[in-house]
């Protein structure tokens, strides 16, 4: 039996370590905000492990109870509690050993920079978030922990504040994430219209009463209810999960430390529309029109977003657009109804991804903060670690046979490929797609950081010390940041080991946690009652007869499609960007259309400011100009005055202070009062 004080530390040690770090800055200080912050979330992972143990292994059931009433109205009434089953367990285990590394990691990458306590405030508060998110057993508690995720996320990404592209993007961040919420709680009030509750396990035992269903948006057009709940629910999964055409903040987002760009992408904030959309599967089930449009949008996003990533020349950036196309991926394994495997995918990706983020940071550590890979180059002899962690990152990325992505992605296209849904074949060609591309933007990756010629210049022995953070670039007392772009203070060197610790520690599960993983989770039934698929669209279940075993699996592996699509992504980066870059500037030149259309990233940005930003302002100033100077000034507020000047002017006529005046006009009134009294009285 899972213990509900267990569950009760597990999920409010980081909001301890948090306060703790954030509130009492003076008497913690440096390292003691580092070291309480990271003490709570171990704690945390280190209950979630003995929570998963006991859930896989002790035999213990699922734990759903309320903790405490949050509040009644009428017959509603909302509780504070936790749901644990195996996808919660799951969830826990990926989402705190994460956290802990990046916490770690930070220790070393932040360690200069002035808002040192307040980062590790923000990150610890920021795992609490996904974990009440995580533990939520009722729509309203999920909505919390929504809402605190990306209220935080605004904090983080605009941590540099000073900066102004690092508070447009949190601001960017915010906007966009308000639109999917809006979205998301027009679902949930539809789910409370539909059941009369928020509870996760009344509305789930009795979702099969949504069949046949209707609700009338619009008088006289009858909608689906499942589908319209279902639909409403995913355009909040769309701007947390980053899926088209709410995507446009996630790369932006790298305007953050690189610590929190690895918490945001790997495992924590874009990874919460998955998780709802997986948890909402009953509800899913009932509306193969929603599992179309979930399907579609995913397999969009996976192709379409990943060729953005070739262009990049930002690290950083060609990493985040890579989360957008795996994020995909997993988005298109739900529409396909495999949500085991995009739940699977989820959990390898968070390891290999933070490995990379954080792999990254490591490069922009050595390079005094620089970003462009144009600049980099040869830095393999110099970072040995971290250029061996990021070989395993993409490798695991690309889909390489034994490497977590490979077990994980290549069982999303079979999904993809064995559902008859609506959209499957356009869907099945663009993961499929998407393979080559994803190879093509990882090695072209590592090619332009590590190898060839080096493209930068040490001009002096400087004295700073690697492993100082990364600062605002604006910032001119920065010591680490170098004169110019491509000229270093001193050579490039490995980062200390709490930086490479974590790198180590990431690298172990993108090589190997897919051997022990793929048959139980996607084969074996692992999710159990998590996950309800209907026995007509369980194509899991399909693949599952036709499984071969690890082993077997693995050596299929490099007969099947997708390893020989990803051979031809390595074989193109290898030869453009090893051995002839020439050809990358003459594609550039010969699919011009094409390259600005990648670089201006399909104009979403100028689409969205125009008919958003722009439109907005010029509504609002054609409000001021003509509802509030011409209505509300001109005439109600200036008009009424005016009006009043005017008739003073003609009343002040009458009073000119002449007594003759005045006596003439006592005469004149006196006359027409006798004249109207006789014209009455002859009537």
């Amino acid at each position: 039996m899972i213990s509900q004080t267990l569950l009760i530390v597990l999920a409010l040690a980081p909001l301890v370590g948090a306060l703790l770090a954030g509130l009492g800055r003076k008497q913690v200080g440096r390292a003691g905000a580092a070291a309480i912050a990271t003490v709570s979330v171990a704690v945390s992972f280190g209950l979630s492990c003995v929570v998963f143990y006991q859930l896989v292994w002790g035999g213990a059931p699922a734990f759903d109870h309320n903790l405490y009433t949050w509040l009644e109205v009428g017959k509603l009434t909302i509780g504070i509690g936790f749901l644990v089953d195996r996808l919660t367990a799951l969830m826990l285990v990926t989402v705190t050993f994460v956290s802990l590394m990046v916490h770690v990691y930070t220790i070393g990458y932040m360690r200069d920079d002035p808002g040192f306590q307040r980062f590790f405030a923000y990150i610890a508060l920021f795992t609490f978030s996904m974990l009440l998110l995580v533990l939520a057993n009722n729509f309203l508690q999920l909505f919390v922990g929504w809402e605190l995720v990306g209220l935080v996320s605004y904090l983080l990404i605009g941590f540099w504040f000073e900066r102004p592209t690092a508070s447009a993007a949190a601001l960017k961040a915010f906007l966009v994430n308000r639109v999917g919420d809006f979205g998301f709680i027009l679902g949930i009030a539809c789910v409370l219209y539909a059941f009369h509750t928020l509870d996760y396990g009344t509305v789930f035992a009795n979702s099969a009463s949504l069949q046949g269903r209707t609700i009338e948006v619009v008088g006289g057009h009858p909608w689906s209810l499942a589908t319209l709940i279902c639909l409403l629910l995913f355009v909040g999964a769309c701007g947390k999960s980053a899926q088209v055409p709410l995507h446009v903040w996630l790369p932006d987002s790298m305007e953050g430390p690189t610590p929190i760009s690895a918490l945001i992408h790997a495992a924590t904030m874009v990874t919460a529309g998955i998780f709802m959309v997986a948890r909402m599967s009953p509800l899913y089930e009932l509306s193969s029109t929603a599992l179309s449009v979930v399907l579609i949008i995913g397999a969009t996003t996976a192709f379409f977003m990943g060729l953005v990533g070739i262009v990049q020349n930002d690290i950083k950036r060609v990493i985040a657009y890579s989360t957008l196309s795996q994020l995909g991926y997993m988005v298109a394994a739900l529409g396909a109804s495999a949500y085991a495997a995009g739940v699977f995918h989820l959990m390898t990706h968070a390891f290999f991804k933070a490995l990379l983020f954080l792999g990254a940071g490591s490069v922009i550590i050595a390079m005094h903060h620089e970003q462009d890979m144009r600049r980099m180059g040869g830095l393999r002899k110099y970072m040995p670690i971290t250029y061996i962690t990021m070989w395993i990152g993409s490798l695991a990325l690309a889909g390489c046979p034994g490497f977590a992505g490979f077990f994980s992605k290549d069982a999303i296209i079979e999904a993809v490929g064995e559902t008859h849904r609506t959209g499957h074949v356009y869907a099945y060609v663009c993961v499929l797609a998407g393979v080559f591309v994803t190879a093509l933007y990882s090695f072209r990756l590592l090619y332009m950081t590590f190898h060839g010629k080096e493209r930068f210049t040490v001009v002096g022995a400087g004295h700073g010390k690697a492993g100082g953070g990364e600062h605002p670039k604006s910032s001119s007392d920065d010591p680490h940041h170098a004169h110019n772009p491509g000229e270093l203070e001193h050579p490039p060197k490995e980062s200390p080991w709490v930086v490479t610790v974590p790198l180590v520690l990431l690298a172990i599960p993108s090589l190997m946690i897919g051997w022990v993983t793929i048959k139980p989770l996607l084969y074996g039934g692992w999710f159990g009652s998590s996950i309800r698929v209907l026995p007509a669209h369980d194509v899991l279940a399909e693949l599952a007869r036709e499984f071969p075993g690890v082993v077997g699996l693995f050596v299929q592996g490099f007969v099947s499609p997708p390893f020989w699509i990803a051979v031809a992504g390595f074989a193109v980066a290898t030869y453009v960007y090893l051995f002839n870059p020439k050809v990358a500037d003459a594609a550039e030149r010969m699919f011009l259309p094409v390259y600005r259309a990648l670089v201006r990233k399909y104009w979403f940005d100028e689409l969205y400011y125009n008919l958003f930003a722009r439109g907005g302002r010029n509504l609002g100033h054609a409000f001021w100009k003509g509802g509030d100077s011409a209505v509300l000034d001109g005439v109600m507020v200036d008009g009424s005055a005016s009006v009043i000047a005017r008739s003073s002017r003609v009343f002040r006529r009458l009073q000119t202070g002449f007594l003759y005046h005045y006596a003439f006009a006592m005469i004149v009134g006196l006359i027409l009062l006798l004249g109207g009294l006789w014209y009455w009285g002859l009537r």
